[in-house]
């Protein structure tokens, strides 16, 4: 017979800590249960099955096998850079040195991990020639909020609280002015010109004294490279404003140029697209902000220093925006990005970017055969092509050829993105895949392609061969069914 529920009361949970000593407990013995949890979330019972391990074993493999993700398939979603994750660098992460440091343990308990941090800050400004990094944010739209914060900060150190407009391009990724709206900025959108780039004349119309940020990636989501970025750079700092880079694309273009080279003045990374941390998930993740050198005291704080042969955190930053996170509960991206930065060295990783534009310009050559490709030259990364004369010819959408994609055991690439190319399919292969890889995706793509030619309706169908088929996608925007049904 179970207690009642006003009976019930919580056993002490006890933390060890090993040799430092045991926490105090975190629930007082004697306490009912009631006391922390509404009367209607209290079971009297708990059934638990009576499964065998290897009954356990089962479910779970086959749970696993009913999602896609890199180490399942070809991931060719642009923009997003879903590159492989070594699983070494999973291993070296969860060395117990590493995984079982206690988020308060004082700094001279935890100098190998401050050296991590430090030495991976100092590779990134090497990389992209910036004057310092802050690895305090906890994603790269989380860095975009900072950096925008950081410019806020120092306009309104310089009593230029005037400076209230950023810019944005429309080959932006959506959360840049996402971004800038929540700072309080006004956005102001550019058109890109006719060859998907920012022109410099059309930027200096909208420049002003009241201008605070321009905000770029170059490459741009399109795969083309900005050729006249430091007209644009020059033009925003002669009108008193600030340059920031969204480093979504550096994959693109690690070892072969820097951002800071080209006039930047902010910029963040996802490692999660260019340094092999694992991609989503939702567990913590990591965007460092990177800064020229009249913005390093405005970095969130604590900010990993070196003194002598010894590491710490600084608090002590008057001028910082204040931390965006109060752990560093995302430290083992931290250890998986610099052992991939290790591992690869300096030309290594000058060859990864070099691989990824090949691998890209390979699919875009090949795809363009039998797909539209709106701006048919030289990409980085990443290509976008169109469905907009096949869905003409056939009334087979760009949603549907993504379908048909998982269909055929490849995961769909981004599609309806960049918001300039109707029907678009955004299609980024990294570096990490091979010609094996892409070549099996061009036939998927083209024999797709001649299906909606002869046969339109059954990819209107598809997915037919997954776990979940074809939704309502707009109902179930509007009306998202949130509840848990344990008897489903």
């Amino acid at each position: 017979m179970s207690a009642p529920p006003s009976e019930r009361t919580v056993s002490p949970l006890i933390f060890d800590q090993g040799q430092r000593g045991r926490a105090n407990r975190y629930v007082e013995r004697g306490k009912a249960l009631d006391a922390f949890l509404p009367r209607n979330l209290l079971r009297d019972e708990l059934p638990l099955p009576e499964n065998t391990e290897l009954d356990v074993v089962r479910h779970y493999t086959r749970l696993s096998q009913r999602t896609f993700g890199i180490d399942v398939g070809f991931y060719p979603l642009g923009s997003c850079t879903m590159k492989y994750n070594p699983k070494v660098n999973d291993t070296l992460a969860s060395q117990h040195e590493f995984a079982d440091l206690h988020p308060f343990v004082p700094d001279e308990l935890a100098q190998g991990a401050l050296q991590v941090m430090h030495e991976l800050e100092r590779s990134f400004c090497s990389l992209f020639g910036m004057a310092a990094f802050s690895l305090n944010p906890s994603a790269g739209a989380q860095a975009e909020l900072a950096a925008l914060l950081v410019a806020k900060k120092y306009f309104r150190d310089r009593g230029e609280t005037q400076r209230d407009k950023v810019i944005v391009p429309d080959t932006a990724h959506g959360t840049n002015p996402a971004s800038a709206a929540m700072c309080g900025f006004t956005v102001i959108s550019l058109k890109s010109d006719t060859r998907g780039r920012v022109d410099p004349a059309e930027i200096r119309k909208v420049l002003g004294p009241d201008t605070a940020v321009c905000m770029m990636t170059n490459p741009n989501t399109l795969g083309l490279f900005e050729e006249r970025i430091h007209e644009v750079t020059d033009a925003v700092h002669e009108a008193g404003g600030l340059m920031y880079y969204d480093g979504a694309n550096a994959n693109a273009l690690m070892g072969n140029t820097r951002p800071g080279d080209m006039g930047f003045d902010l910029m963040h990374l996802n490692t999660h697209k260019t340094f092999t941390i694992p991609h989503g998930g939702g567990g913590a993740g990591h965007g460092p902000l990177g800064v020229a050198a009249h913005l390093i005291e405005y970095l969130p704080t604590p900010y990993v220093v070196r003194d002598g042969d010894r590491y710490r955190l600084d608090f002590d930053r008057p001028k910082s925006i204040g931390p965006m996170r109060s752990f560093w509960s995302n430290f083992a991206h931290a250890v998986r990005a610099l052992a991939y930065l290790y591992a690869n060295g300096a030309e290594g990783l000058t060859k990864a970017s070099q691989y990824a534009v090949l691998n890209a310009n390979y699919l875009r050559v090949k795809i363009a055969e039998f797909l539209e490709t709106p701006y048919p030259e030289i990409c980085r990364h990443e290509f976008v092509a169109s469905a907009q004369r096949l869905k003409k010819e056939t009334g087979v959408r760009a949603l549907d050829i993504a379908k048909a994609l998982l269909d055929r055991n490849f995961m769909a690439p981004t599609i309806y993105f960049p918001l300039i190319v109707p029907e678009a399919l955004m299609i980024e292969p990294t570096e990490t895949e091979s010609k094996e890889t892409l070549d099996a995706f061009v036939d998927a793509l083209r024999e797709i392609v001649e299906t909606a030619k002869r046969d339109p309706q059954s990819l209107m169908n598809a997915p037919v061969n997954t776990v979940v088929g074809r939704v309502d996608e707009a109902r179930a925007a509007r009306q998202p069914d949130l509840r848990w049904d344990p008897h489903v």
